[in-house]
């Protein structure tokens, strides 16, 4: 199909849209089920870890990384479709860079069960996704928006990584 013209700007065809979304979920859960093949155990070892009182339950982590990742998904997708983007504009290139960052993460917590590298991380992550929602901002109101939930939770997973890496010394 051809691409269709929008305000005078040249947009993908709705089928090339179509599969930006299958490409750009396939992409996203590829790089979450990396970081879950790496949290096989996590539930038994956050179970063993002391937490902060308002540290929670482990079932949430599961649903709320699903919902983000749609969202994360969704978000990229909206960037990708629009006039001038491509895979190797920055929002792109930062998305997936955050991506990574993100899988890191699990490796280096559960896995290899190492804190204060797993707190740099996430440190790293909380930056790489506020850049992302600022290189975002100006191609897709929309997509900027749609990362919210996950800079608060990844705020709030800043704030726990550092809060169970302090009190576990012995296991992290």
């Amino acid at each position: 199909m051809t691409p269709m013209k929008e305000r005078g700007k040249c947009v993908p065809s709705l089928a090339t849209q179509a599969w930006g979304l299958l490409a750009w979920l396939a992409v996203t859960f590829a790089v979450a089920a990396l970081g879950a093949f790496a949290s096989s155990d996590a539930e038994s070892f956050y179970a063993q870890l002391r937490r902060p009182s308002w540290a929670p339950p482990g079932s949430w982590f599961g649903p709320v990384w699903t919902v983000l990742y749609l969202l994360m998904a969704f978000a990229a997708w909206l960037v990708w479709r629009q006039p001038g983007q491509s895979l190797r504009s920055t929002p792109p290139i930062l998305f997936l860079a955050q991506l990574a960052v993100n899988a890191l993460w699990s490796w280096l917590f559960f896995a290899w069960r190492l804190g204060g590298a797993a707190f740099a991380d996430v440190v790293l992550l909380l930056a790489l996704v506020a850049a992302t929602m600022i290189s975002f901002w100006p191609v897709s109101r929309v997509a900027a928006l749609l990362l919210a939930p996950y800079l608060a939770w990844v705020s709030f997973a800043t704030v726990l990584t550092w809060a169970v890496w302090q009190a576990n010394p012995g296991l992290l």
